[in-house]
């Protein structure tokens, strides 16, 4: 399903200026929790914060509360409790603000671009029909479609599909953009198209909320995420910030692991830990070519050196001692 909302009468281009009290965050929630029934709680006490301006993540595993989450703040789901604003309003008066791809695109095969669009439009009660095909060319231009505006949707490609279903999000001028998976199931060339769009987007001031359980992709897109698990949120901050409490590590690979160990250890390196062919350790403010100088001199055969720096993997994993796919 993919909902989008309109706002009668707005050129389409940049994000519009906020709203009025919109204040510093683009989406704030307190204890937003939804119960279904049966006692299952998709989301326990959900409380978030969004940055404006940002390209934020909302990491987690398939089942964790996100799309359940992005319904609560689209006046789709009721909550069971809790409170939360979009654009420092409530959720019905911020929507002709916002745009939203939620569950995928749903086009006909058998009309254009184009004419897929004009459709779309044309289901808004709230659109302009006198700007129709003009904001429908733009939004194509917007999304890089112009040349295949007059093609048949079924001859589209999987990430020529999804930017089309993110025009229709951007039939007019949006604030905030919240787009649930946009990447799942894309091969990579239409993963580096949709990165790449987004990474537009937000360039020209709209707030970005992007749902995904795919770890590496959000650390290449995003400035900011949030974690969530079975429901819970269990960080949140900017992608520095929440690898930041984690130790970079060094990695020598090395057939001499004892000495190569051993010279680690005259740096005074935590937690060297050694296995068959390598050795790392936390490399705390060491300069790592000082350590690669140090273990030639001392005869220890390097084969390679690497800083490992921690990932978003890393920051999961450590917090819930679990991972999720990182790939796809």
């Amino acid at each position: 399903m993919t909902t989008v909302t309109q706002e009668a009468g707005a050129p389409f281009g940049a994000a519009p200026p906020p709203a009025d009290g919109a204040g510093e965050s683009a989406i704030v929630t307190e204890g937003l929790t939804k119960r279904f029934r049966g006692g299952q709680v998709a989301v326990n006490a959900l409380d978030l914060a969004v940055p404006r301006g940002s390209v934020f993540g909302f990491l987690g595993p398939n089942g964790s509360g996100k799309t359940t989450t992005i319904r609560m703040l689209l006046g789709l789901v009721t909550p069971t409790a809790g409170t939360h604003s979009v654009l420092g309003l409530p959720a019905t008066q911020a929507l002709p603000r916002v745009g939203a791809l939620v569950e995928g695109p749903a086009f006909y095969p058998y009309l254009s671009g184009t004419a897929n669009l004009l459709r779309f439009d044309a289901a808004d009660p709230t659109a302009p029909r006198t700007t129709a095909r003009r904001r429908v060319a733009e939004a194509l231009e917007r999304v890089g479609l112009s040349a295949a505006a007059g093609k048949r949707y079924r001859n589209y490609s999987l990430g020529m599909r999804q930017r089309l279903a993110i025009a229709a999000a951007l039939l007019g001028p949006r604030e905030l953009l919240i787009l649930d998976e946009p990447t799942n199931g894309l091969d990579p060339q239409g993963t580096r198209e949709v990165r790449a769009l987004v990474k537009e987007i937000a360039a020209d001031g709209t707030t970005v909320f992007v749902s995904s359980h795919l770890l590496a992709e959000v650390e290449q897109m995003c400035t900011h995420a949030a974690i969530m698990r079975t429901g819970t949120l269990v960080a949140q901050g900017t992608i520095a910030s929440l690898s930041g409490g984690l130790a970079t590590r060094v990695r020598i690979e090395t057939p001499d692991t004892a000495d190569a160990a051993r010279v680690l250890g005259t740096f005074g390196l935590a937690d060297v830990r050694s296995e068959a062919g390598q050795v790392t350790a936390e490399l705390g403010g060491h300069a790592p070519e000082r350590i690669n100088a140090a273990l030639v001199e001392e005869g220890v055969a390097v084969r390679g050196l690497a800083v490992l720096r921690p990932s978003l993997e890393d920051v999961f994993v450590g917090l819930t001692g679990e991972g999720f796919d990182v790939d796809g």
